[in-house]
C-alpha cells in the first residue's frame, strides 16, 4: 500500500506514512491533501470518464468478486457505474470525502489496506501514460483518505 501511495501520489514512503498517521480531520484540513487534490487534472479526468468507465466496467466486477471471496467483504456494489462518478465528484469536496469515509467504514482495515494496490492497479493498461497516471493518482488519493479513516477507527486491526 505504501508503495502504491508513493508511486501514484509522488510521495516518499516516509511522507505516505506520515499522512497515514494523521487523524482524519487533520488530514482533511491539511495543506498536503489540499495540494494533492488541487494537483489533479480534473478536466482530463472528466474528459476521460468514458475511458475510465469502460475500464471500471471491465475490471471492477472481478475486483468485487475478489473482495467477497478472498477478503470476506459481504457488502459490495451491485455495479461499477457509481465508482467512476465518485472519483471526480468526491475529490474536491471535504463533505463528500467525509461521506465517502462513512460509506466505507464497515470494511475491515486489513482488507481495505490489501485492496488498495489492486484497485489502483485497475488502470495499469490505460493509455496514454498521462491518462493512466492521472486516474491512478485520483483513485490513490481517495484510497489515502479511506486508509487514514480505517487506521483511526481500527487502530489495532493489524
Amino acid at each position: 500500500m505504501l508503495e502504491t501511495f508513493s508511486r501514484c501520489l509522488n510521495l516518499s514512503p516516509e511522507a505516505s506514512e506520515a499522512l497515514l498517521s494523521l487523524p482524519l480531520t487533520t488530514l482533511l484540513d491539511s495543506p498536503e491533501l489540499s495540494q494533492l487534490l488541487g494537483s489533479l487534472d480534473t478536466n482530463l479526468l472528466k474528459e476521460s470518464l468514458p475511458t475510465a468507465g469502460a475500464v471500471l466496467a471491465q475490471h471492477l466486477p472481478p475486483f468485487y468478486d475478489w473482495l467477497q471471496t478472498e477478503l470476506s467483504i459481504k457488502k459490495v456494489p451491485d455495479s461499477p457505474d457509481h465508482t467512476t462518478k465518485w472519483v471526480v465528484g468526491f475529490l474536491r469536496n471535504q463533505e463528500s470525502l467525509t461521506r465517502l469515509v462513512e460509506l466505507h467504514k464497515s470494511i475491515p482495515r486489513p482488507a481495505l489496506e490489501r485492496s488498495i494496490p489492486r484497485l489502483v492497479g485497475i488502470f495499469k493498461d490505460v493509455t496514454p501514460l498521462e491518462l493512466k497516471q492521472e486516474w491512478e493518482k485520483a483513485v490513490a488519493a481517495l484510497c489515502l483518505v479511506l486508509a487514514v479513516a480505517a487506521r483511526e477507527n481500527q487502530p489495532s486491526a493489524l
